[in-house]
């Protein structure tokens, strides 16, 4: 079980970098002034938009622009604290992991089913976007796994270890 927790802890970890990264840079550039980001940042998103035929990226329908704003608020800096409190063995770490999970799967449904339902995603961007919901589901399965081998002893063998 020790492999597969830290395999789980490594993807976790990458991923969570790979958000805490790009929502600031690359997402919030849709919803923020233009002229907090530097020209090679905005050249870098519309590089990719065109390279990898991110239609979404290169035009934002509103929805995705509702997911920027929660990326920024509240999935940025739980990424950023899921890496910290993995590396550091923090036992909060689980609780965190679940919630960037449960946000990210989440915003992936909506984004991937208006992909799929448009039919205008191609199987090099579907490819970018897949491995966003894999690591959704191990980071709950870590999150949900690591909050019950952790759980406090119930009650009652509490009250039998103060009596002996």
């Amino acid at each position: 079980m020790g492999v597969v927790s830290a395999v789980a802890d490594a993807v976790v970890v990458l991923f969570s970098l790979t958000i805490a990264m790009a929502a600031p840079l690359i997402g919030a550039q849709s919803v923020l002034p233009r002229y907090l980001y530097p020209a090679p940042l905005r050249d870098f998103k519309r590089w990719y938009a065109a390279e990898f035929d991110d239609y979404l990226m290169a035009q934002p329908p509103a929805f995705l622009r509702g997911i920027f704003w929660l990326e920024i608020a509240f999935l940025w800096p739980l990424s950023v604290a899921t890496i910290y409190g993995v590396l550091a063995r923090r036992r909060w770490a689980a609780t965190t992991s679940l919630m960037a999970g449960v946000s990210t799967l989440t915003s992936m449904s909506a984004i991937l089913g208006e992909m799929l339902g448009s039919g205008r995603a191609t199987p090099r961007l579907l490819q970018l976007y897949v491995p966003y919901v894999v690591f959704a589901v191990i980071a709950i399965l870590r999150g949900l796994c690591s909050c019950s081998a952790s759980a406090p002893p119930s009650s009652a063998s509490s009250a039998r270890k103060k009596r002996v």
